[in-house]
C-alpha cells in the first residue's frame, strides 16, 4: 500500500469472485440459500453474492426444479 493510502486510512482488499449453481424442488430463493451454505463450507470471508441468472428445469413427470446462479466474492488470502 502507498504512503498515500495510509495515510488516508484506506484499506485495501483484494477479492476472488467465482460463479456457484444452487438448486431447489421449491424456489429460486432456497436454491440461492442452497449454494451460499454449501460454498460458505469450504470457502472463508464471503462478502457478496450476485444473482446472476435463474431458470427452472421442467422434468418429464411435470416437477420443478429451480436453479439459481450466483457469482460469489470472498477474500483473497495467498497460499
Amino acid at each position: 500500500m502507498d504512503l498515500l493510502h495510509r495515510a488516508m486510512g484506506v484499506v485495501m482488499s483484494v477479492y476472488r469472485v467465482i460463479d456457484v449453481v444452487g438448486t431447489s424442488a421449491s424456489s429460486w430463493e432456497e436454491a440461492a440459500r442452497e449454494a451460499i451454505t454449501t460454498a460458505a463450507g469450504s470457502l472463508h470471508d464471503l462478502r457478496v453474492a450476485e444473482v446472476t441468472k435463474q431458470d427452472v428445469v421442467v422434468g418429464d413427470d411435470g416437477s420443478l426444479l429451480f436453479r439459481t446462479r450466483i457469482q460469489l466474492s470472498f477474500k483473497y488470502a495467498p497460499e
